[in-house]
């Protein structure tokens, strides 16, 4: 079942994009296909990404709402989450939209790594004929090197650190500002959670990423860059027809 769901959702899809894409490309540019693959995939996963913008937009018009509740039933957990529920549906909107749209792109993530590194037991330059649809041909050149300049197989600590700060740039757009706190307010660690959570979201996840991409390959570094400019130009897009 893991299989048939890995193979027909997620790796059999984005390694034909991506041979599909070094057919297309100039001089077969394995990179300039990972660049066209993110596109698609982004495309495809607009409509969850523009539903996120959305739900974090009406979560922080609804946040004094929320506090109210959470300082109305400090005392009884259950019905605090019930209100809570009850005023996002009222809203109609679901907390959980960002990070249903963070999982679903890891194993898109993982099944690009696996198209470049591995392709089905056969990594590139050679391509797998047994994985490509129909109407995917075979491309008759291979190059690896992304404008010959950065090998895709290998690691690049440039396309890395460009990821890292991108995500920096993105993440900074998304999130809601920090709000300030009250010195005269007793503290509260549910709040004081939510808020190094948010820290670490701004300033420790750039990290991870530019981390990760540069040990993965430079494969992944450019996934991530391309991902998170895409990600960029929706945020100014969304937020100018909001």
């Amino acid at each position: 079942m893991f299989s048939y769901i890995w193979h027909t959702f997620f790796f059999d899809p984005i390694y034909n994009t991506l041979v599909f894409f070094i057919d297309v490309a100039p001089r077969g540019d394995v990179g300039l296909a990972i660049v066209c693959t993110v596109v698609v995939v982004k495309t495809i996963l607009l409509p969850l990404s523009v539903r996120a913008a959305k739900t974090q937009k009406t979560m922080k018009e609804i946040e004094p709402k929320l506090r109210e509740i959470k300082e109305n039933h400090k005392d009884d957990r259950q019905q605090q989450a019930q209100a809570m529920m009850s005023v996002y549906k009222e809203a109609q909107i679901s907390p959980f939209a960002s990070i249903i749209l963070i999982f679903l792109q890891i194993p898109i993530v993982f099944a690009l790594y696996f198209a470049v590194s591995r392709g089905g037991g056969i990594p590139l330059p050679d391509i797998n004929s047994d994985l490509l649809y129909t109407f995917v041909m075979v491309p008759e050149l291979v190059n690896t090197h992304f404008l010959e300049l950065i090998d895709m197989t290998g690691r690049s600590a440039l396309l890395a650190a460009l990821a890292g700060i991108t995500q920096f740039v993105q993440i900074n757009m998304t999130l809601p500002k920090l709000a300030a706190r009250d010195p005269e307010a007793a503290p509260d660690m549910k709040d004081e959670f939510m808020r190094n959570m948010q820290l670490q979201m701004r300033y420790v996840m750039p990290i991870i990423i530019a981390v990760v991409a540069y040990t993965i390959s430079a494969a992944i570094a450019l996934y991530f860059l391309v991902s998170n400019v895409v990600g960029i130009l929706q945020e100014f897009y969304i937020k100018k027809h909001r």
